[in-house]
């Protein structure tokens, strides 16, 4: 456009210059409607904070009654509330303060923020919080992202703790009217009117606490967040043992178990999970005494879970029944007997024993008693040794102690179905001229013992019927007795008589003679 010839006269240029002053005046003038407004919202304000600040009161007391309750459990969160509230009331006494002194800037010493007079000041706002002598907007700032940094943490849902560091941000802004990014104290108190400072002072402290709020619902739920919720009741008897001895005392314990029979945990015992059952059930494949561990894995509503070990042990024992006859309680004296003791209930490694007259020792499961002199009776004592570590005695058995049987002597042979000869029948002349000798044994289907043959004699007849005795050489056959043997023919008989033998009891005894006829 080219520029204009017409010259303006110094009244015009007056006019056009007050009406420049009378337009800014009219923009900075702030119209009675917006200033009666903000009043309206402060009024508001101070009502929703002590609704907050009732409803924060509950929420502590709660907590309190429930530290008093049950400290262990809840004193740690009741002494997390103590501090949020310690922080809350700071801050909000930090902006009672501020709103004073922004009244009583704007409307002298006697200012009141409950009654504001000069509502429409514009500078009192500023000298107070932008003033860099006395820093209280910047002071503000770092308060308010300290008890951000301080609350947001507690409250575990990722929205509403979202929203509490999005309401209490402090980030710099750019505003409308400039393209410089400005504080955020200079953005919230920079030129606004008393009554609208106070209003965002009231907002602010309605945001400190409503945060307080969720930071205290949080931890009154953390409280019985790992709570286990139970739906079913049963009492169950765990004794100690299931087998009791006479005379030892039984022992158990009665409790009360809950369960929630929608929300089963999960059990891994040695490294094994179970399936849905809470049931652990197999079939063990030895005797002796065992143990397991494992742990039991609950859910909580929280989402979190506890693990809870445990340890078990049993005792697996070989199905038993004693059948006794009471007349045959023998033991022979002088040779191992082989005894069989158990405790029915008890593992074997639970079980001890004594004996008069003689010893009594433990050979893997089994017992040997070997009893010392035939005549006099055996006492054998039991001991048991219960899970609790009682030790008593639970048997005592009386046995008579005999001497060995007389053993019979034979010819060993394989002609006999056992291997032993006894003149039952006759016997081939091969087979006696293959026998090197004479043995003795019981062997009566109970005992089977052998005995060492010291010696004996053979008794021939000759054609005149004249005996002729032959010794032994020994427990063997002597060159004359077998010279003897060679000469016999079919049908012919001779004796073996005067047979000595010691059996392992040390005694020697003279055998019963056999009459041994030739086939």
């Amino acid at each position: 456009m080219g520029k204009s010839n017409m010259r303006l006269s110094p009244r015009q240029k007056m006019i056009n210059l007050m009406y420049i002053v009378l337009t800014a005046m009219l923009a900075l003038n702030v119209s009675s409607d917006v200033l009666d407004g903000f009043t309206q919202v402060q009024d508001g304000l101070s009502h929703t904070n002590q609704n907050f600040a009732q409803r924060n009161d509950a929420v502590y007391a709660t907590l309190e009654a429930a530290a008093k309750n049950n400290p262990d459990k809840a004193g740690k969160w009741h002494d997390m509330a103590l501090e949020v509230r310690r922080e809350s009331e700071s801050l909000c006494k930090t902006i009672d303060s501020l709103k004073l002194a922004i009244v009583r800037k704007a409307d002298g010493k006697n200012g009141n923020p409950d009654d504001i007079q000069n509502r429409e000041n514009l500078e009192a706002s500023s000298v107070v919080m932008l003033s860099p002598v006395s820093g209280n907007g910047e002071m503000l700032r770092k308060k308010v992202e300290s008890f951000r940094g301080f609350v947001a943490p507690m409250i575990m849902d990722s929205t509403t703790r979202t929203g509490i560091e999005s309401m209490l941000s402090t980030e710099a802004k750019r505003t409308d009217t400039s393209d410089a990014i400005r504080s955020w104290e200079v953005v919230k108190f920079e030129n606004q009117p008393v009554v609208a400072a106070v209003a965002l002072l009231s907002k602010l402290q309605n945001d400190v606490l409503y945060a307080e709020g969720e930071a205290l619902s949080a931890l009154a739920g953390a409280v019985d967040a790992g709570d286990v919720r139970v739906n079913e009741l049963n009492a169950f008897v765990i004794p100690e043992s299931r087998y009791v001895m006479r005379g030892n005392p039984y022992k158990a314990e009665i409790v009360l178990a809950a369960v929630d029979t929608t929300a089963r945990p999960s059990i891994v015992i040695d490294g094994k999970k179970l399936d849905a059952s809470s049931t652990y059930s197999f079939v063990p494949g030895k005797s002796g005494t065992y143990s397991y561990n494992g742990y039991l894995e609950m859910p909580h509503p929280d989402g979190s879970t506890s693990k809870h070990t445990f340890t078990g042990d049993y005792v697996v024992m070989d199905p038993v029944a004693t059948v006794s006859a009471t007349m045959m309680n023998v033991l022979y004296a002088g040779i191992d007997n082989p005894v069989e003791i158990s405790v029915p209930g008890l593992p074997v490694s639970s079980v001890s024993a004594t004996m008069t007259n003689g010893t009594l020792t433990r050979n893997g499961d089994k017992w040997v008693a070997r009893p010392a002199n035939a005549g006099q009776p055996a006492t054998i004592s039991v001991s048991a040794k219960t899970p609790d570590g009682h030790s008593s005695q639970v048997a005592s058995i009386d046995f008579k102690v005999r001497r060995l049987p007389d053993p019979t002597a034979y010819i060993p042979s394989a002609d006999s179905g056992n291997g032993r000869f006894r003149g039952e029948r006759p016997i081939t002349k091969a087979a006696l001229m293959n026998a090197s000798g004479l043995g003795a044994a019981i062997d009566d289907g109970v005992l089977d013992i052998e005995f060492r043959i010291t010696g004996f004699e053979t008794v021939f007849f000759d054609s005149m019927g004249n005996a002729i005795p032959e010794v032994s050489n020994g427990s063997s056959f002597s060159q004359r007795q077998k010279d003897s043997f060679r000469r016999m023919t079919r049908g012919k008989r001779f004796y073996i008589s005067r047979i000595k033998a010691i059996g392992p009891d040390g005694i020697e005894r003279t055998l019963s003679p056999l009459e041994i006829t030739v086939n």
